[in-house]
């Protein structure tokens, strides 16, 4: 019979070591990677067994540097795997080999568990236990089969409501009462796993973001099993019920009685459906959906390294920053510095369409007005607070000063480019630190510096591109003055359009980074 669990999702703030530890230290297998369903932006790493099975599937949404959660009633707050009992002492030991965070072993309903933490805090249990079915382990290195992770045993639900959270488990995914310990309620399924509701009364309410469980998904036969679920929830006026269809599967989400994210999602088709078994989790997919070109949308993805292949070491510099590798590097890099209301991310897309071979390095501004990010301060749309301008380019010098160290960046090959504020900031910066940026190339930019210093800009260039109808264009005239007034070569370049990027702006810096 099916039932179970399908998959619990999590949120990562840190790709990189979610994969090396799910994938190098767990050693689990990475079965797909994929934009994400809501969000394309986002990377989805789903982890599992050799097969992909549903019930070994644990999957990871990426926010990058993200604000992070908060465990709570109302989600889930630790994922148990299953292991053989005897493989428990070489967990611990592994555990301390690895400098992995882990306490006990200790008896839970009668089964020995090591409680794990993971780069994100996420309580992971290890659980001893022959009551799950294994699955197909996957050969890692210093893992032997009778060792292996291969399926889910559980999660565990806070709940301000546990005896509501519980009957609706009952009553819609087929699990049934078993135990109680404490103030956890176990609920056993036909597969043997299971899911565990304590009560969490008095305790404070989970907020979304890394760290954070986002939901946990319950196994069903196929999607006409699904539908029908969604039928009888709706007959009992629920209304929060959403169905997508997921490629890899169908999927029901609902919130239980509690608030919690429940999903109900079908075996079928699996994730052998678009790529060969033998080679899962090798490729990245775009959701079709959106309808997106892979150009516009793959650069904004943070890149990663498997076990053993080679990865970028990100450094802890003064501001947020993505590091985009091209496939064939040339050697040369570009700093890129977003719009108001962007990310580091944001223009990684463009960098590559002007600079395919070049190493890209893209900051998040550290100011934020009204929660969108900006470089700088302002007190009115054309009141700029020249205090923070100046201590900001002072970080941002500091900033590329240790980047070009960090990430052996060569500086006679090293250009600028940034876009709007960030434009806007990076002239400052040019005209406040004079010698640390020689090649730049500013997008829609405004003067901000109010009295900007009478600097020597000799051997600095500067290609400034403003959109025909944009009401600011004027402005980057001004801008151009300033700059060749203190010495810097600055070629003007008008193009259709107005303040926002297009076609024709990537045309125009192809050029300039020849």
């Amino acid at each position: 019979m099916t039932s179970g669990l399908h998959h619990i999702t999590a949120i990562t703030r840190k790709i990189q070591a979610n994969v090396d530890f799910y994938c190098g230290f767990l050693g689990l297998r990475l079965v797909k990677r994929t934009g994400g369903f809501e969000d394309a932006a986002q990377l989805h790493l789903f982890y599992g067994d050799a097969v992909a099975s549903p019930g070994s599937l644990v999957t990871f949404l990426a926010w990058e540097d993200g604000s992070r959660g908060r465990v709570g009633h109302g989600a889930a707050s630790e994922i148990a795997f299953v292991i053989h009992p005897e493989a428990i002492g070489f967990w611990l030991t592994r555990a301390l080999q690895f400098g992995a965070t882990a306490t006990g072993p200790a008896t839970e309903f009668g089964e020995p568990v090591l409680r794990l933490t993971d780069p994100d805090g996420i309580i992971v249990k290890l659980v001893g236990t022959t009551e799950v079915e294994p699955g197909a382990a996957w050969a890692v290195r210093g893992i032997e089969a009778k060792d292996a992770i291969t399926r889910l045993r559980g999660a565990t639900l806070l709940s301000e409501k546990p005896a509501q959270t519980a009957d609706f488990l009952v009553r819609h995914a087929g699990f049934e009462t078993a135990a109680t310990e404490g103030t956890i309620t176990r609920l056993d399924s036909a597969s043997g796993q299971v899911v565990d509701v304590r009560d969490a009364t008095g305790f404070w309410p989970a907020a979304p973001g890394t760290g954070a469980i986002d939901h946990v998904a319950l196994r069903s036969p196929d999607r006409a099993a699904v539908e029908a679920e969604a039928a009888e929830l709706r007959s009992g006026s629920d209304d929060t019920i959403n169905m997508h269809d997921r490629k890899y599967f169908y999927s029901l989400y609902v919130r239980e009685p509690a608030g919690g994210l429940i999903e109900l999602a079908s075996d079928g088709p699996g994730f052998a459906l678009d790529e060969p078994l033998e080679t899962l989790g090798s490729r990245l997919f775009i959701p079709e959906h959106f309808h997106l070109r892979p150009e516009d949308i793959v650069p904004m993805l943070p890149q990663f390294g498997l076990p053993g292949e080679p990865r970028t070491i990100y450094r802890d510099l003064p501001f947020v920053h993505r590091i985009q590798e091209p496939e064939a590097p040339d050697g040369k890099a570009l700093v890129l510095l977003h719009g108001t209301g962007g990310n580091e991310a944001s223009l990684l897309p463009f960098g590559r369409k002007i600079a395919p071979s070049a190493t890209l390095l893209s900051l998040r501004g550290r100011a934020t007005e009204e929660g969108v990010a900006r470089f700088f301060r302002r007190f009115g749309p054309r009141d700029f607070d020249q205090k923070d301008i100046v201590a900001e380019a002072q970080a941002f010098a500091a900033f590329v000063e240790d980047a070009r160290h960090a990430y052996d960046l060569d500086d006679a090959r090293l250009r600028f480019a940034g876009y709007s504020n960030g434009a806007n900031f990076l002239a400052a910066a040019i005209m406040l630190h004079p010698g640390l940026v020689r090649e730049a190339l500013l997008l829609r930019p405004v003067p901000v510096l109010s009295g900007p210093p009478e600097t020597d800009l000799s051997g600095t260039h500067i290609r400034i591109i403003v959109g025909s109808d944009d009401p600011a264009a004027g402005e980057g005239e001004i801008l151009t003055e300033q700059l060749r007034d203190r010495g810097a070569q600055v070629t003007l370049v008008s193009i259709a359009g107005d303040h926002t990027l297009s076609d024709e702006d990537v045309n125009a810096a192809t050029a300039w980074f020849v």
